[in-house]
């Protein structure tokens, strides 16, 4: 009768450990999100899954509404020149931007998200055509990556950034 609890505490051991292991060899990064006044607004937190980045958002202080969230070329962000210098839309192959745009979608063109009337963004969100292994579509090339989030909505054609107007967030990307 005592092998019983021994055996189902091991049945429910084994798939513990398992998931365990598989969590240790997940990929992940993440980008503190800052302000074009340096102060903080939140946190972007990445992992590789086997269908592309899983990307979950968490900023505050925007205005509510759609914003324009796009990762960027250089892993810089230089609030002094309002993180232009972070570079355009990740593109490690050459297209257009926009969902809707002939030859697009640049490979760091990613879904508008909404913040509440409280100025927060949370969000989750898969891009499929970047990587955080290595490769052609890695994030950690010789200058890195920095995710963005811009003060308007992206129209999803116009380039080179969907009309989405200034840069508000950035946070550069870097492997946890």
């Amino acid at each position: 009768m005592r092998v019983l609890p021994f055996a189902l505490i091991l049945l429910c051991a084994v798939p513990a450990a398992a998931d365990a292991a598989r969590e240790k060899h997940i990929v992940r990064a993440a980008a503190k999100m800052i302000g074009l006044d340096g102060h903080e607004m939140g946190l972007a937190k990445l992992a590789q899954s086997s269908h592309g980045v899983l990307i979950e958002l968490d900023v505050h202080g925007l205005t509510p509404g759609a914003h324009a969230v796009h990762i960027h070329a250089a892993g810089v962000c230089d609030p002094k020149h309002k993180f232009e210098n972070a570079g355009q839309d990740f593109s490690p192959v050459p297209k257009a931007h926009g969902y809707f745009g002939k030859g697009g979608p640049h490979a760091g063109d990613l879904p508008n998200q909404f913040a509440g009337a409280d100025g927060t963004l949370h969000a989750t969100l898969l891009a499929s055509a970047i990587s955080l292994g290595k490769g052609k579509k890695t994030l950690f090339d010789k200058d890195g990556a920095s995710i963005i989030v811009h003060a308007n909505a992206d129209d999803y054609t116009t380039p080179p950034a969907g009309n989405s107007g200034p840069r508000v967030a950035c946070g550069v990307i870097r492997k946890i």
